[in-house]
């Protein structure tokens, strides 16, 4: 039998040249500069981000410390950067968490169909119907603070959102001819799935995926702000807006404007490139 050729664009149908606005652009170089950061935060960073020292708590900018230093002497500009690391980490796991479960589930549910389609679905919707906050402040009441608990229940509450994509573009995938043309050659399912349908829908749920990482940094930032995130110590965006309360109090608003600014621009510009990167997928199929 003559082999059958799969319609397999991939991630190379995303390099083709169409409309940027300098909106999108400046996003995306947003995104760059805060994946550096957080790359090269530890040589980057000017002073010990943890370094206390309380007879110059709450000084301005200067030439030593640019951005001045928070409520317990330490250094703002080394804090935000390595602060950029553990606020990408936690939403990175998140983001690989619900994408590789929610890739299975939907594939499943949309392959088998029947009873493990109803099951699954089911399960799903049970999902959607709980906060993903509000779930993960249950597990951190169970498991105590750190990035792991947030990250899993996080994770679990993101599922749906990739399951129900995957499973919708899975059933599409499922009905073009070459797909039965494999069947016939003996390929098995697994085989067809693996080599040639995720491949073919991998541009659009990471694109999803993309918008996902800034709603997840968001809620971790949430999280941190409200003391159930990171421990007290550890740079962390969300946890320097909480730290920095106190010294809005006394005049210096910096510590805790700042990283609440980065948070803000950072989950606009994933939400911006994930969506514009939706867009291309889309005018691509048409």
């Amino acid at each position: 039998m003559t082999a059958v050729l799969t319609r397999r664009p991939g991630l190379a149908g995303l390099r083709a040249a169409s409309d940027r606005s300098p909106l999108h652009l400046v996003c995306l170089a947003l995104v760059g500069l805060v994946v550096a950061a957080a790359l090269f935060a530890p040589w980057a960073a000017p002073h010990d981000p943890n370094a206390v020292d309380l007879g110059g708590a709450l000084a301005g900018p200067s030439a030593d410390h640019p951005l001045g230093v928070d409520a317990a002497g330490r250094d703002t500009l080394s804090r935000l950067l390595l602060g950029a690391r553990t606020s990408l980490l936690g939403p990175l796991g998140v983001v690989v968490l619900s994408t590789l479960a929610g890739v299975a589930v939907g594939t499943a549910a949309a392959w088998r169909g029947g009873w493990l389609d109803s099951v699954l679905s089911r399960c799903t919707e049970l999902v959607f119907a709980f906060p993903g906050m509000l779930l993960a402040i249950l597990v951190i009441s169970v498991y105590g603070e750190g990035l792991l608990a947030p990250v899993v229940a996080l994770g679990v509450a993101y599922l749906p959102y990739v399951s129900r994509l995957t499973r919708s573009l899975v059933l599409a995938e499922r009905a073009r001819p070459y797909v039965s043309a494999y069947q016939v050659q003996g390929h098995s399912a697994l085989q067809i799935c693996l080599r040639h349908i995720l491949p073919n829908i991998a541009p659009v749920v990471l694109a999803q995926s993309t918008i996902n990482f800034g709603y997840a940094l968001m809620d971790l930032a949430g999280l941190s702000f409200l003391g159930l995130g990171v421990p007290p110590l550890t740079p962390d965006w969300g946890r320097m807006v909480f730290d920095g309360q106190a010294a809005i109090q006394h005049g210096y608003p910096l510590s805790a404007i700042l990283p609440c600014v980065l948070v803000v621009l950072t989950v606009v510009a994933f939400n911006v490139v994930g969506e514009r990167w939706a867009d291309r997928v889309a005018r691509r199929d048409r």
